[in-house]
């Protein structure tokens, strides 16, 4: 389960950007995940509980957002959404992609109590 390591990986992020802030609390988390990373929500939302347990962020609501696979056609040049089974281009029919988007996972908002004063 390579959920359990990217629920660690943004745990590590949001306390340091949470130290950085003065927070008391983290209440939201809000990352994208690129459909190439292949991570399924519902078991990052586990593995994220348990990594946050004991930490200022354990009652974080944690928001995945999937972003789709993007892709340029090397041969054709034409701009499509390949799918994790597929890379066919549907212009000239060759399977020679490079991947623009979906391959990322990106940390893009902490919501934070800070301490008061």
């Amino acid at each position: 389960m390579h959920e359990l390591s990217i629920a660690v990986q943004l745990l590590d992020s949001v306390l340091a950007a949470a130290a950085e802030h003065g927070a008391r609390r983290v209440d939201e988390v809000v990352v994208e995940i690129g459909a190439m990373r292949l991570v399924v929500p519902e078991a990052l939302q586990a593995a994220w509980e348990v990594a946050a347990e004991g930490t200022i962020a354990a009652a974080a609501t944690l928001k995945v957002v999937e972003m789709a696979l993007a892709g340029r056609c090397r041969a054709c040049g034409r701009a499509f959404e390949p799918t994790i089974d597929s890379f066919v281009c549907p212009a000239c029919g060759r399977a020679d992609v490079e991947i623009t988007g979906g391959n990322d996972i990106l940390l893009t908002s902490v919501t934070c109590e800070r301490e008061e004063g």
